[in-house]
């Protein structure tokens, strides 16, 4: 099992295009908010103390929440692969158990999803320094390596479960062009959730890697946010928070912390167990 999850890892590094592709959600994220979305946010918010600071952190976070489903959808392209070139049936007929595979699979899928997501925490810390703005103190930096782990599990079972439908490249291609230029929008992270419609923000709160979004901007934008909004009324702290997707509120319930936590958790428990059943019954 940790053999072949070594095999997928090498697979996947090796191939430039892939680690290439599976970042082309972020680039797109990048390259929008550079070009638009970074201007029209901070010219909206003139009249705020750090504006520029804050929308950095807000764009960041959303970056580092999608960083995990993009690179997990790449590194499941292994699987797509392997039945393409008929490679899956050699190792079902060899000693190794299916449940061994599949696990190599998800094992790679992760390693390779907190890889690249540490590689996004990187550049986002040489950005900040670049800029002259704090890093992330010591805690913060712990806590968001704590949301990363979870989105990076959360992300794997939902990919898993996508992938597991596939069985063609150009299949799985298609799809992937299609996540990785609908994720922005599903997450918030084009526009404010505050922005869409209200049936656009159910889709978006319920969507569980939004919730990942919204733990990594309550924790990159901690500060910027206390600089901006020194000494406003709480109800407009509030207002932003809801606008900006830092805390989402569903028929007048606001999530806690720990509530997108184990929202995540239950999301991961579930796709994971959709995919390996669909999985096993392709199998039979």
């Amino acid at each position: 099992m940790i053999a072949f999850a070594k095999r997928n890892l090498k697979l996947f590094f090796r191939d430039k295009s892939s680690v290439f592709f599976s970042l082309l959600s972020v680039l797109i994220v990048l390259g929008l908010y550079v070009l638009f979305l970074g201007d029209q946010l901070v010219s909206s918010m003139k009249d705020v103390t750090g504006a520029n600071r804050l929308m950095d952190s807000w764009i960041m976070a959303g970056i580092l929440a999608i960083t995990p489903v993009s690179t997990t959808l790449g590194s499941f392209g292994t699987i797509v692969s392997d039945k393409a070139k008929k490679i899956n049936k050699d190792f079902r007929s060899s000693p190794i158990k299916n449940r061994s595979l599949a696990a190599g699979y998800i094992i790679s899928s992760f390693c390779i999803g907190c890889i690249m997501s540490l590689f996004a925490l990187a550049v986002i810390e040489i950005y900040f320094a670049c800029k002259g703005y704090a890093l992330l103190s010591g805690l913060q930096f712990l806590q968001t390596l704590g949301v990363m782990l979870l989105s990076v599990l959360t992300s794997s079972a939902m990919m898993y479960l996508v992938v597991s439908l596939f069985h063609t490249q150009n299949a799985f291609a298609t799809a992937s062009t299609i996540i990785g230029t609908l994720i922005g929008f599903v997450t918030g992270i084009y526009l404010p959730i505050g922005s869409t419609d209200q049936s656009v923000q159910y889709v978006i709160e319920f969507f569980p890697i939004s919730h990942a979004a919204s733990l990594f901007r309550k924790i990159l934008m901690a500060d910027p946010m206390t600089e901006s909004f020194k000494g406003a009324p709480d109800n407009i702290v509030t207002d932003f928070k809801l606008e900006m997707g830092v805390e989402f509120r569903a028929f007048d319930h606001t999530f806690t912390s720990l509530e997108s936590i184990g929202y995540l958790l239950l999301a991961a428990v579930v796709f994971y167990t959709i995919g390996i059943i669909i999985t096993a019954k392709k199998k039979k």
